[in-house]
């Protein structure tokens, strides 16, 4: 029994063997560069089965080197230079979070820095904008109290203008009035003299000499 169960181990290992020498020689050999998965620290093995024995463990996100591929496995070389076979759907194509972080955090200091700078712009702008607008509010403000003083001096010498044109009707009428008294004190003085005149004595005229 022990006997034929180490055949049958060795016959397995024999074809790992084989399948292994004719995916070698049926794949060619590349130097692509992938990273393990994220999600997990993935098992290596010696071949590209599942009959393999374990030899280590890869970390997520570590980046190696793709060799060739056979079946659901990739022939690796890791970063210390060993050679192990890994599930091709534990790989990724794209670097690793673990390497991109530097990478992403540098652009994010970058990206900080450039808005701090767009805000400070901004803020400025907006300052310069605010106090343009109160220097407008207050020339307008100004303007409106000078148009007001103007409206309500302009009414006073309308007022004045009225008083004045009313003084000046008066100071007419009462002209008129005199001229009309004046002229019948006039009339009346030259009518009584008139109506006298005729009644006053007439002096006697002097007989000529030459008849006395």
């Amino acid at each position: 029994m022990r006997v034929k169960t180490c055949r049958v181990r060795a016959a397995a290992m024999a074809l790992g063997v084989l399948l292994s020498a004719v995916s070698a020689s049926a794949v060619a050999q590349s130097g692509n560069t992938a990273w393990v998965s994220d999600e997990l620290s993935t098992y290596v093995r010696s071949g590209p089965t599942d009959g393999y024995r374990i030899v280590g463990t890869l970390t997520a996100g570590e980046q190696v080197q793709a060799l060739e591929s056979s079946g659901d496995y990739t022939r690796v070389r890791d970063s210390d230079g060993d050679v192990v076979w890994v599930l091709s759907d534990e790989l990724q194509d794209s670097p690793s979070a673990s390497e991109q972080l530097p990478e992403l955090e540098a652009r994010v200091d970058e990206l900080t820095a450039e808005l701090e700078g767009i805000n400070e712009q901004w803020e400025q702008r907006v300052a310069s904008m605010v106090e343009t607008l109160e220097m407008r509010e207050a020339r307008i403000a100004e303007l409106e109290n000078r148009n007001a003083a103007l409206n309500s001096e302009s009414d006073k010498l309308r007022q004045e203008v009225r008083s004045l044109q009313a003084r000046l009707d008066t100071q007419e009428e009462d002209l008129l009035l005199r001229y009309f008294m004046y002229g019948g004190g006039v009339a009346g003085a030259g009518l009584v003299v008139g109506l006298i005149v005729p009644h006053l004595p007439r002096r006697r005229k002097k007989r000529d000499r030459w008849f006395q």
